[in-house]
């Protein structure tokens, strides 16, 4: 693995991770994008798994996002903008042609490649699993503000149990008592996974709201790769196979393809599974 800082447009630092082939040329380089709440060496396990499927000549680039790890804090004017900058001196930095996000690194993928349409900048491939996107209202965003101010409170254990329950819409766990799962995440947050989603909630409520805010209509990607791969796990929440299905159904010439073990988490869990089907994606 090679580590290395790369200096921002706006005067900031990213720290850049590369596994495989260091000097693999843009066509075999793939930019992985995380998650919320999630740092790069949290793919490390991926990343590695990833860079081994493709094979020999193959390099996979995982940056931390603003916020995280040993990249800068988000600036006072962060927006799905700064995301889309940093993606482009990403790309900049190691000439990689091909993207893959997940979940609400998904969405940074998504959005970037929008604006990288019909430039320099447009990628060869592009892949997302369980892309956090809202598209055309396929995610109720109101418990945004109650997250925020939770945050802002101080209250960890309640602003966890606000995201969980708003990102798992119709499920058991949306319908648990706020109070009840307020005490489950006091519970939970001990692990050494939710000890740095506490860590990185401040981060957290920029992403999400820069992700979530504004509905986006389906029509607004339709300038996204006609090979565009999108992906979602059988066992995800369901917002995400409805925005995967709404997605495809916007871009000419996209694949789908559910993941019959996937669950949301798969991505950094390196399952095997998931890591054939995106080395399969692509190398072919």
């Amino acid at each position: 693995m090679r580590e290395r800082g790369i200096k921002t447009h706006d005067g900031g630092q990213l720290a850049l991770y590369t596994y495989g082939t260091e000097d693999a040329p843009g066509e075999r380089r793939v930019v992985l994008i995380g998650g919320a709440f999630l740092t790069a060496l949290i793919y490390r396990p991926f990343s590695l798994a990833l860079a081994k499927g493709l094979g020999e000549g193959w390099a996979v680039d995982v940056y931390d996002r603003r916020g995280r790890g040993k990249s800068t804090d988000q600036p006072h004017n962060y927006s799905m903008t700064t995301e889309i900058a940093d993606v482009r001196t990403v790309m900049d930095a190691t000439d990689a042609q091909n993207i893959l996000g997940h979940s609400l690194g998904g969405s940074v993928a998504l959005n970037a490649a929008q604006a990288f349409a019909g430039t320099r900048h447009q990628p060869r491939k592009l892949a997302v699993y369980d892309a956090a996107v809202n598209i055309d209202g396929s995610m109720d965003t109101d418990w945004l503000t109650g997250f925020e101010e939770s945050v802002d409170q101080g209250n960890i254990n309640l602003a966890l149990a606000r995201m969980k329950r708003g990102m798992h819409p119709g499920t058991a766990l949306a319908r648990v008592p706020e109070p009840v799962l307020v005490g489950l995440m006091a519970v939970v947050s001990r692990t050494k996974v939710n000890r740095m989603f506490r860590e990185l909630m401040p981060s957290g409520v920029g992403e999400l709201k820069a992700a979530f805010d504004a509905n986006v209509s389906p029509r607004d990607f339709s300038v996204l790769p006609p090979n565009t791969h999108f992906m979602v796990g059988k066992k995800s929440p369901k917002y995400y196979k409805v925005t995967a299905a709404r997605l495809h159904a916007a871009v000419p010439g996209s694949t789908l393809e559910v993941s019959p073990k996937g669950f949301h988490g798969s991505v950094p869990a390196a399952v095997k599974e998931l890591v054939s089907d995106i080395s399969d994606y692509f190398t072919r």
